[in-house]
């Protein structure tokens, strides 16, 4: 369907880094030989970390799940390759933290055999079940955010679903992934995203393409003539395009608020890789294991791979001629992508590409000077923020100012940074506002968690007390009870052995007298027991 039937809008800010991509794009996708070992991380989407389910010295095929879905924010995970579980333990995560994960170790046994896979026959299963059955594929959103598509595959509740989005823009530099997939599968693509409009219930389809993959959007047209409510859309090449609410008001003119989503009206965003993860699930019964990536930056020939989850980076770099002088691998394009903590950290879902950076290639930024509060970051920004107004509250640590700008509406792409004259990243500043925010949020519910187990052993105490109080005054009453009752019957002997009863009556007064001293001792006890009421994190109410 020709781009120039629908009318297409525009967003505001954003800028035209120079792209770096036509290197890339010069050779089909290759395949990579297998690595000696993968380090599968357990968590590689948003949402809980997936169960192990194998063990140490276990056999696994190829898609066979080795982790299970923690709830319903959660995605599986599964087996590269066919071999044997060698460990289950914390390696380094392919994230700039430098933090570990647990992983799942498995030497290939060069088999590469694959599970019994088939097709699914959606059309005549609830929606649901398909959806639980994407969740157990393990597919998520490739884009970037690897948010779980089981989850976003619902329509909302009040609005009916009018359009579907799908992102082939790939407007970060460097990348080139989308659109080489969107070149040599393209039908593969589409018949995902009818399955997907179908799920969604969604009128219709669009799938948009900066103007800058002539290719990529030829080839998209071409086999878009089979399907019926998918159109393919040429839009203007400017970074962020590929932003999914910059992409959405492109395509469909509609602005999301602050504090909104798309589906609020009708609208639902996914990635062209997303859609065809879908298919590969769907009809062929093939779990998510791999992905696009491309290889850029210090090395000899800049290709994409089809890679699997868990193979260590260097490898694949190894295969596109990593020159001497590189430092360090960055996953992501030089705009929102992270410096990765070690050249072997693994490739995960979220992983559409390693630039092997070097001093050449990305030098040392130039000295942060003060801000001279010019605005050219606002005009740049494409979500209408105030990015020197966020700067000031973040370098002031006044975080309840940072969310008064919508803080939590800055999607990172640093448009700000890149025009800035002052040289100040201030992208470093939002994320360490959202992370002390973030923080601090935690401390507070962990406080406001321990003041409620505090108070509900206070009260515990309190109800102990209260009980043992009313036993003891329980057993005065029937002591006293018992000593009249032994009173008078020793007034009632004295008629028959007056010695006899001087006896019961003294004993009786012994035995009242030590009844009321039993009944004011646990009057003073608190004193001695104040320290039980102090708060003490270990115990459990």
């Amino acid at each position: 369907m020709n781009a120039t039937l629908r009318k297409l809008f525009s967003f505001n800010g954003g800028v035209k880094p120079q792209t770096n991509k036509l290197d890339s794009t010069r050779e089909p996708i290759a395949q990579l030989p297998l690595p000696a070992q993968f380090v599968v991380p357990l968590h590689q989407s948003v949402g809980g970390v997936p169960i192990p389910l194998v063990s140490v010295g276990q056999k696994v095929l190829k898609g066979e799940r080795v982790g299970a879905p923690d709830g319903n924010y959660s995605s599986a995970i599964h087996a590269p390759t066919s071999g044997t579980v060698v460990a289950i333990e914390p390696r380094l995560m392919a994230h700039t933290s430098g933090l570990t994960m647990l992983c799942v170790v498995i030497e290939p046994d060069g088999k590469d055999e694959w599970i019994a896979t088939e097709k699914l026959a959606y059309h005549s299963l609830p929606a649901d079940e398909v959806r639980d059955y994407l969740r157990d594929a393990g597919v998520v959103g490739l884009g970037g955010a690897v948010f779980p598509s089981h989850v976003k595959l619902k329509a909302g509740k009040n609005t009916p679903m009018k359009t579907l989005v799908i992102n082939g823009a790939e407007c970060e530099p460097f990348i080139t992934c989308d659109d080489l997939l969107m070149r040599e599968r393209p039908e593969l693509i589409l018949r995902g995203v009818a399955i997907m409009r179908e799920l969604l219930q969604a009128e219709e389809a669009v799938v948009g393409i900066e103007d800058n993959k002539p290719e990529a959007v030829a080839s998209m047209q071409a086999a878009a003539a089979k399907f019926e409510h998918i159109q393919i859309v040429a839009v203007p090449t400017r970074y962020p395009a590929g932003g999914a609410k910059q992409l959405i008001r492109v395509l469909t003119g509609i602005e999301v608020p602050h504090g909104k989503r798309s589906t609020d009206y009708g609208v639902q965003c996914f990635n062209v890789g997303t859609a065809y993860a879908i298919y590969e699930a769907i009809e062929l019964g093939r779990p998510l294991i791999s992905r696009i990536v491309t290889v850029a930056g210090n090395v000899e020939k800049p290709r994409n791979y089809e890679v699997r989850f868990g193979t260590p980076m260097d490898f694949v770099a190894q295969h596109a001629g990593v020159k001497a002088g590189t430092d360090s691998f960055v996953m992501g394009g030089p705009m929102m992508g992270f410096r990765m903590p070690a050249l072997d950290v693994p490739v995960v879902k979220a992983t559409n590409c390693i630039i092997a950076s070097s001093p050449a290639l990305f030098p040392p930024p130039p000295p942060e000077m003060p801000c001279i509060r010019c605005g050219e970051c606002a005009r740049a920004c494409p979500t209408d923020l105030q990015p020197f107004e966020m700067y000031w509250h973040s370098r002031a640590k006044n975080f309840g100012k940072t969310q008064e700008y919508h803080l939590f509406d800055c999607i990172e792409c640093g448009c700000c940074a890149y025009v800035c004259p002052s040289n100040i990243p201030l992208v470093d500043y939002y994320r360490f506002a959202k992370t002390e925010i973030w923080a601090r949020e935690r401390q507070k519910d962990a406080a406001d968690s321990a003041r409620v187990r505090f108070e509900a052993r206070n009260d515990r105490i309190e109800r102990e007390k209260r009980e043992k109080a009313e036993k003891l005054a329980a057993r005065t009453a029937a002591a006293r009870s018992s000593a009249i009752t032994s009173g008078d019957a020793a007034i009632n002997a004295t008629e028959d052995d007056p010695k006899k009863a001087l006896i019961a009556a003294a004993m009786a007064r012994a035995k009242a007298q030590k009844a009321d001293a039993e009944h004011a001792a646990p009057v003073a006890a608190p004193a001695a027991s104040t320290s039980e009421s102090q708060p003490n994190a270990g115990e459990q109410p």
